[in-house]
């Protein structure tokens, strides 16, 4: 076998996913801006925001980034950290809620 059959046989994907992915992203980013165009306050819109954002982060990852088509462990090798990750900063949310509020209860005039 030749280096050029084994570029040949080497597995392609279709044109229309990364098209499809791509137009899904578009669609996202829309969303995106127009939490912004209706003036959405609060934590509706800074979870929208990191809502959509993540989306779009996993469809990049997994398309265009070809970790769709990769071994399991490469898989938990990218996602299991970014679990922890986003277990941090949950802990790390709750325990800035806490540290505000005890600051407001006990330096409040």
């Amino acid at each position: 076998m030749s280096q050029s059959d084994a570029h040949s046989s080497g597995q392609q994907h279709p044109l229309g996913v990364y098209f499809k992915v791509w137009a899904l992203l578009f669609v996202l980013s829309i969303f995106s801006y127009m939490v912004d165009y209706y003036h959405i306050e609060g934590y509706l819109r800074w979870s929208l925001i990191i809502l959509f954002m993540l989306l779009k982060a996993g469809f990049i990852l997994t398309v265009f980034m070809h970790v769709a088509w990769e071994r399991m462990a490469l898989i938990y090798a990218l996602g299991i950290p970014m679990l922890a990750i986003f277990g941090f900063i949950a802990l790390m949310t709750f325990e800035g809620d806490y540290t505000f509020f005890t600051r407001e209860m006990y330096f409040s005039p």
